[in-house]
């Protein structure tokens, strides 16, 4: 076939899309490659024993929409293609919907971003074909050198516990999922048999904190130079990152120090430290863990529930309502109660309709959370606590669990499935339709709601 057909082809299909919201597109495409993945995971050679299709699917959504939770061991169960399929399909979920957002939306001449916490960001001056393949080639360089690299670090640990071939490829693996904030791990207790080894407390951490801080947030501390240069994005992503992370790593060193289950288990100071430190981060949706999760305080449980929501940032491999979205609606908060009529932050001033797309993606997220969280409960035995806290995992893409996952009869794997894919796929395509402007034909009179 001539390159004239295969051009005219391709022109061809992209004017029959040109009609499908970008969105639908990128949900249709996540869906090939979940049910691209599952086919795999039936295959005899990815796997020591047969895998039925519910595992098969659970897995593989957990794959690609990078969160992590697993309902059988990864590492005794599937084989070395088996876990060579689940990292690339970690890595096409974690690096694909970067490469989706900053093309789509740049296309749409919108700002680089998935939610509307991107729009705090001043215009970038990126909208132009050759601007938007630097920005990807750069978002290819990020990742190839920080997995190269952390797979590297890690094999100081890995390499000398499991020998030169296995390590290398367990420090890959782990590098791979957390750079993507996926969470998988090989080992069947996650990260606990290493709570306190230097490294993985070190490069571990430094993954999923690049990974989930955001491509934008990279691109401008790159770029400029001092915190004067930094856009208003930027500076909202690093402040509320320098604050939520110390203020996790002490309430959870003072809710588990001296719990038998966690923290208590520990003998030095240094130790419970260390592990304090990595779960202050994880939460942010990491998925790895240091420590049983499941044998934490309900407290410690409800306050992790409340970082997962959070999540990481926007353009990034994180989950969540994201930071950004967070700080504005603190800062909405504050404003209604000084009664002020103008929202600002660090000499910039934020738009009425950023805040509405902030109430309305908060909203929307509770809704999910709360449905999804009703309909397990409805149909399940087991501790509502451990429920949420699962559900919660899904909605961002965290993969921490409290051991409740595997429990799951097959409608609450569906519902899990659901919430996991909307929490991945979900926030770009809010983004699409809000972004699209409507002007009223009709303007009605204004009318008075007591609220409160």
């Amino acid at each position: 076939m001539s390159r004239r057909r295969v051009r005219k082809r391709a022109k061809g299909l992209l004017k029959s899309l040109t009609g499908v919201p970008a969105p639908l597109i990128l949900a249709c495409g996540y869906a090939l490659f979940v049910a691209f993945g599952a086919v795999l995971f039936r295959l005899p050679f990815t796997s020591h024993e047969p895998i039925g299709w519910s595992d098969a699917i659970f897995t593989a959504t957990s794959a690609v929409t990078v969160t992590g939770l697993s309902v059988f061991d990864v590492g005794s169960v599937l084989t070395f293609w088996g876990e060579l399929v689940l990292v690339l399909l970690i890595q096409v979920g974690g690096l694909g919907l970067m490469v989706f957002a900053v093309l789509v939306l740049s296309l749409l001449g919108l700002p680089v971003g998935l939610t509307s916490s991107t729009y705090l960001q001043e215009d970038l001056g990126q909208s132009s074909v050759a601007r938007l393949k630097h920005l990807l080639a750069t978002i290819l360089k990020v990742v190839l050198a920080c997995e190269v690299a952390g797979a590297l670090f890690l094999a100081l640990t890995f390499v000398p516990h499991e020998g030169v071939w296995a390590g290398l490829w367990t420090s890959v693996f782990h590098s791979v999922s957390a750079f993507n904030n996926a969470g998988f791990s090989t080992y069947a207790e996650g990260l606990v048999p290493f709570a306190t080894d230097p490294v993985i407390n070190i490069v571990i951490p430094a993954l999923f904190i690049t990974g989930g801080i955001g491509y934008v947030v990279l691109d401008d501390l790159f770029r400029r130079a001092g915190w004067r240069h930094y856009t208003l994005h930027t500076k909202i992503m690093l402040l509320g990152t320098a604050i939520l992370i110390p203020w996790a790593m002490l309430t959870f060193a003072v809710l588990e120090w001296n719990n038998p289950a966690t923290l208590g288990a520990l003998e030095s100071t240094t130790a419970r430290l260390a592990v304090s430190w990595f779960q202050a981060v994880t939460p942010r949706t990491a998925g790895f863990n240091t420590t049983d999760i499941a044998g934490m305080h309900d407290s410690t449980a409800l306050m992790f529930i409340s970082l997962m929501l959070i999540g990481g940032g926007p353009t990034s491999t994180a989950g969540g309502i994201k930071v950004t979205t967070f700080v504005v609606m603190l800062l909405a908060t504050v404003a209604f109660f000084r009664r002020q009529s103008q929202l600002s932050a660090f000499g910039r001033s934020i738009g009425l309709e950023q805040v509405l797309k902030v109430m309305a993606l908060t909203a929307i997220s509770v809704i999910l959370v709360f449905v999804a969280v009703f309909l397990v409960v409805a149909s399940h035995d087991g501790h509502f606590l451990d429920i949420a806290f699962e559900v919660v995992s899904c909605f961002a893409t965290v993969g921490l669990s409290r051991g409740y996952t595997p429990e799951l009869t097959e409608f609450g794997r569906g519902v899990f499935e659901v919430v996991m894919f909307l929490g991945r796929v979900g926030p770009l395509t809010l983004g699409y339709f809000l972004a699209t402007r409507s002007v009223p034909r009709v303007r009605y009179p204004e009318g008075q709601i007591h609220l409160g």
